[in-house]
């Protein structure tokens, strides 16, 4: 499951990590991405160069009545994404990058504690999770665009804290994920697997990360992991 993430890298560095032709326009530094917000996305128009563009994190499917149901579709499985009426279309049709500099997962300490860690690249270099968005007309023509984040089955690294995590594309798969000459599910599905164990680090970080209106450096704050009273250390905390 990716349920908050955060991007802080500059606009140039964008550019360049994910081939953009321009420097996207917005981006300011986010330190706690969450559900329902605009997140930027990346993805090819129809000239098939590439393209940063924000859309509402949250799929709502091109024919659903309303959008109200944002909030359950932040996250596609993507072992059942092909056959899923909300997301299979979109799978074909498109498919997009969702630029991360790390992501926020929350380990159950005790009942009534948890802990969350950090999991950032080990290279330092920004992520690119595997996504896919919809447009969706609502009332008075009022056209939406929104996007949800692919997950798979937990790597070791991170099944320590849950058993889901966000798809991870190389930068070498890009391409390949973005082709619009691509549509056939059984040629995107292989791109669909945890990625290395060794790509990633973690660390426990601040409580301030657990409210959505903190969204400052405050929620980078390195901590001391939280114990309960028969725990046992998560090994690893940064490795």
């Amino acid at each position: 499951m990716c349920a908050r993430y955060n991007l802080r890298i500059s606009p140039n560095e964008l550019q360049e990590f994910f081939d953009l032709p321009r420097t996207p326009e917005q981006i300011v530094p986010r330190y706690n991405i969450a559900p329902l917000q605009s997140v930027l996305t990346v993805g090819v128009d129809e000239s098939g160069r590439r393209n940063g563009c924000f859309r509402k994190w949250g799929l709502v499917p091109s024919w659903s009545r309303s959008a109200a149901d944002a909030a359950k579709m932040i996250n596609a499985r993507a072992e059942s994404a092909a056959q899923k009426p909300a997301f299979r279309t979109a799978l074909r049709l498109r498919r997009c990058l969702i630029p991360a500099s790390g992501f926020y997962e929350w380990e159950r300490v005790d009942k009534r504690t948890v802990q969350p860690w950090h999991i950032t690249s080990r290279s330092g270099e920004p992520m690119a999770f595997a996504g896919l968005w919809e447009r969706w007309s609502g009332p008075h023509q009022a056209v939406m665009e929104s996007c949800t984040i692919l997950t798979t089955a937990a790597n070791e690294f991170m099944s320590a804290l849950h058993d889901r995590m966000p798809v991870i594309l190389p930068r070498e798969l890009f391409g390949a994920w973005l082709d619009p000459e691509v549509t056939d599910p059984q040629r995107l599905t292989p791109l669909l697997a945890p990625c290395p164990d060794d790509w990633l680090v973690r660390e426990p970080v601040s409580q301030a990360v657990n409210q959505v209106r903190n969204d400052g450096p405050e929620c980078l704050v390195p901590a001391r992991r939280q114990r309960g009273l028969f725990d046992d250390d998560l090994s690893a905390e940064v490795s």
